[in-house]
């Protein structure tokens, strides 16, 4: 017969195992829960950071590659292919172009004469940017017919170039006249190599980048065996799709149904779809999300056994067990104080963290695993803090430079066009408001095409930066200085009086003669100037603008026509 010592030690024995099976079932239920909320956390900021590091690459070359579409030099020569002066603009603009896009490389397509053009960054091509004629029967020039026809104003694709030799992701943008008519293609090349290195192969074991378009052909990816080249023009059913990454039917149709869930999401930017599957034998959690400004889907691949190695959290089962054999009454003290409750607290900040919410309250930290493992949570989480802040400062300092871009123009540092065009509002709404009145000021250089063609662009150039200066050094502090185009300016006096606009456009072409003469140039100005009412619209001021700079151009150049409202008009010189 066994002695009660022996019972008890056997119901010890019994309940240490029974204690240390139930511990451990629960454990692994409760750990592999916790990697796998981390994961999809994880798998959340991987995918967005992705996301904003491939936008921020391509943004300003979109924005540029927009630019170009929209100049109107380009739009001239594309109604009139044939005329040498507007090929002749329109390609110095795009050389323009060139030296500010990332690659320094541009192309055009001509609808009309089906003309390509292009230049890249060794300047390999210059005075002779004319490449071939495009085929409407042949493969190789299959994409531009195809992007004509669909009459997408914007496209991405990744595609080889036979003519020129080069395969590139492409930005391609349709050229419309102000009727909308599609007049050509104008776009930029990124060299794909570089982009695949620097976005989508950065070299961190068990996380897996790439970037697949609308019908989910693959356009980014490590190994270019799988890249779709020149998607645009393969039938569906013959483009290399990301399902052939994987080898079961469960997980190809998971990944198409997580895209086919985002496209009908009415919340798409923004979001992101996550789901598990298997890549050669191994699991993987699969983050999806749709960036709409390109088009595309980001899917990004964590391979959790790698990231988080189960082996890493074994020695806690050793903790049960010692925790055991000491005293078994302890063992709920133990447990809830040195495992349950850091669990409980870290499943919360993951929550949390999952919820987008970096400030983590107090995480106990035992001397054991779980402790270090919230240690290290802790500190990822302030790293994942400092990158989103990082990230979204980068985003907010791109989109400001965007949007200065769009407004300043490049060669004199005044306002553009559309920046002239919001000043314009802008002060004929605060008019309409305070009933104030304005002056608008329209001048050109005269004979500025025979500088531009005597003596050559560049001297152009400086005579039109050294005209940004003395304008801004004429007028007031609070007036608006702007290129409107070409040799043409506005200033913009607000508030205003007609002697204060007779004044000061006199001085501006007073200023210019002055000083022009020491430059050794010889410049002078013609000017209109206009006294705007408040409920005037910006047509209307700027015709009534023009048709003074038109008087002073007839009465011999170099002089001032002032337009007082239909009140009075004075021409001085």
């Amino acid at each position: 017969m066994f002695s009660l010592k022996s019972k008890i030690m056997g119901l010890a024995t019994a309940l240490m195992v029974f204690a240390a099976l139930g511990s451990w079932l629960g454990y692994r239920a409760l750990s592999n829960d916790i990697v796998e909320r981390w994961g999809q956390q994880v798998a959340e900021i991987q995918v967005r950071y992705d996301s904003a590091r491939l936008l921020s690459s391509l943004e300003r070359e979109i924005g540029l590659a927009k630019q170009m579409a929209s100049s109107q030099a380009i739009i001239q020569w594309a109604q009139n292919p044939e005329d040498p002066s507007l090929q002749e603009q329109a390609l110095e603009e795009l050389e323009t172009y060139r030296t500010n896009l990332s690659d320094h490389n541009y192309f055009l397509a001509l609808l009309e004469n089906r003309h390509y053009y292009y230049n890249n960054a060794n300047n390999e091509f210059a005075g002779n940017q004319f490449r071939y004629v495009l085929d409407p029967d042949s493969a190789d020039d299959a994409w531009f017919f195809q992007l004509i026809e669909e009459g997408r104003d914007f496209h991405l694709n990744v595609n080889p170039d036979v003519a020129l030799g080069v395969t590139k992701l492409w930005i391609d943008v349709l050229v419309r006249d102000d009727q909308g008519n599609i007049l050509g293609m104008v776009g930029t090349g990124l060299n794909l190599d570089a982009f695949l290195q620097d976005i989508v192969d950065i070299g961190q074991d068990g996380i897996t980048t790439l970037f697949v378009d609308y019908n989910g052909a693959i356009q980014l990816y490590r190994d270019r065996n799988y890249i779709d080249f020149a998607s645009i023009i393969k039938p569906e059913g013959q483009k290399n799709t990301v399902d052939r990454l994987f080898d079961s039917p469960q997980d190809k149709q998971r990944i198409l149904g997580m895209l086919e869930m985002l496209k009908k999401r009415p919340d798409t930017a923004g979001a992101v779809e996550s789901g598990f599957v298997r890549i050669n034998g191994s699991e993987h959690l699969a983050g999806v999300a749709f960036l709409p400004t390109i088009g595309w889907f980001e899917i990004t691949l964590l391979d959790l056994n790698t990231l988080v190695p189960g082996h890493y959290l074994w020695p806690l089962i050793v903790v049960f067990l010692v925790t055991l054999v000491v005293a078994l009454g302890l063992f709920h003290y133990v447990i809830q104080s040195r495992v349950l409750r850091p669990i409980a607290s870290l499943e919360s900040a993951v929550e949390q963290v999952r919820e987008g919410r970096f400030e983590l309250p107090y995480l106990p930290k035992p001397d054991n695993e779980v402790g270090r493992l919230a240690d290290h949570f802790e500190k990822m989480t302030d790293r994942v803090r400092r990158y989103t802040g990082e990230l979204e400062a980068t985003v907010a300092q791109r989109t400001e430079q965007l949007h200065r871009q769009a407004r300043v123009d490049a060669l004199t540092g005044l306002k553009n066009r559309r920046g002239l065009d919001e000043a314009l509002l802008e002060v004929i709404s605060r008019a309409e408001r305070e009933g104030n009145r304005y002056g608008l000021i329209w001048l050109d250089i005269d004979h500025f095409k025979i500088i531009n063609d005597d003596r050559g662009h560049q001297l152009g150039d400086d005579v039109l930066r050294r005209v940004a200066t003395w304008l801004k050094a004429s007028v007031r502090p609070y007036d608006v200085v702007g290129r409107w185009g070409g040799d043409e300016f506005l200033v913009l006096l607000s508030p205003c009086d007609p002697p204060t606009l007779e004044e000061l456009a006199e001085r501006i072409r007073r200023t210019t003669e002055v000083e022009s003469k020491t430059t050794g140039v010889g410049i002078t100005l013609s000017i209109g100037a206009y006294y705007g009412h408040p409920s005037e619209s910006i047509d209307h001021l700027l015709k009534q603008a023009d048709q003074a700079l038109y008087k002073a151009k007839q009465g011999g150049r170099n002089r001032v026509v002032v337009s007082l409202g239909g009140l009075e008009t004075s021409d001085t010189n």
